[in-house]
């Protein structure tokens, strides 16, 4: 569905979700009622009352968020110095509560657990320059949970390139359309519109900053995977494809992308790289819906790469496939450890 213009997302949509919790909160007992009775007949461990709870709770920081945003709009002058650094600074705080918010209440009401192993991008040496995080893609929740461990474990100000469609969530649209990060449409030319955002957001970078990237595009599937290794062939990289044919839970990542980044973010900038494990089951509604209560561990391995560690130009394409291999044996490793 296409989306619609910025002015009228702002008067249709955010508004409707405002409308939609306070009707919500005024019926909450009856839908909590409704959900435990019909829990008792569907198969899980109160699998309906999961949900409403936590649709109800997503939807009250959205539209808490939604406010509060609003109030921050007026103060600055109607949008006049939204983006002056202590505007900045509060909508980075506000999205930091939003995630933590939001993650809290998905570790209780699915039963997750977040294991982490490595170094923390806040720290130190560390801590003192700007950061590119390299992650890997699966599940709905990857995403959200990784820029929570930035925003909340690292206090790091994240950046990041979206799909499009994703500013269908007012809340995302709203405050991310404020703060340094870019969305991007699905169309033809898509690839080339994030590689220029990539490009915009890496060369402004400081040390607080942590710029998100995802090399492969997408999660995980066979499909995806065979397209991926055909495309390689199809533009003469043959050696890549041989390469990609070796990974057996990640797609071939892209290295323009990355390699974007790497050459218009700030001198002295580390790369860090994220896998995680346990959440690649959970691709679409209908596998979460299966799974839950999820009650799982999710694996996450973080993997520092200093600049000075980082090779020039020319090797950097065979270096991104050397970790992104070093990744995918990771992953394999602790996908039946997770649960």
């Amino acid at each position: 569905m296409r989306l619609p213009p910025r002015w009228l997302r702002r008067l249709t949509i955010a508004p409707a979700v405002v409308l939609l919790v306070v009707a919500a909160a005024l019926t909450l007992p009856l839908w909590v009622i409704a959900a435990a009775f019909l829990s008792r007949y569907v198969p899980g461990d109160w699998r309906i009352l999961r949900i409403i709870w936590f649709l109800f709770l997503y939807l009250l920081v959205e539209a808490a968020s939604l406010v509060i945003m609003f109030v921050l709009w007026v103060a600055s002058g109607f949008g006049w110095k939204i983006r002056s650094p202590r505007f900045q600074r509060a909508h980075y705080r506000l999205l930091g509560l939003m995630l933590g918010t939001v993650m809290r209440t998905a570790k209780r009401t699915f039963r997750l657990s977040i294991v982490m192993d490595g170094p923390a991008p806040s720290t130190g040496a560390i801590r003192t320059r700007p950061a590119l995080v390299l992650s890997r893609h699966a599940g709905p929740g990857d995403s959200m949970m990784l820029m929570d461990a930035i925003c909340n474990v690292y206090k790091r100000e994240p950046r990041i390139v979206l799909k499009e469609f994703l500013q269908w969530d007012p809340a995302v649209d709203v405050i991310l359309n404020r703060l340094p990060a870019s969305f991007v449409s699905s169309g033809g030319n898509a690839g080339d519109a994030a590689v220029e955002a990539i490009a915009d957001l890496a060369e402004t970078m400081d040390i607080d900053d942590a710029f998100v990237i995802f090399p492969e595009g997408a999660n995980y599937t066979k499909g995806r995977s065979e397209r991926a290794i055909q495309k390689l062939l199809e533009i003469g990289r043959p050696d890549l494809a041989e390469r990609a044919q070796l990974l057996k839970t990640t797609l071939p990542p892209k290295p323009k992308g990355v390699m974007t980044a790497l050459h218009k973010a700030p001198l002295g900038s580390d790369v860090f790289l994220v896998g995680h494990a346990g959440l690649e089951a959970l691709l679409t509604a209908s596998d979460i819906w299966r799974a839950i209560p999820i009650d799982t561990r999710v694996a996450v391995k973080i993997w520092h790469f200093p600049a000075e560690q980082i090779p020039g130009p020319r090797e950097q394409e065979a270096w991104l496939y050397d970790r992104w291999a070093e990744i995918d044996e990771w992953i394999g490793g602790h996908r039946e450890a997770t649960g």
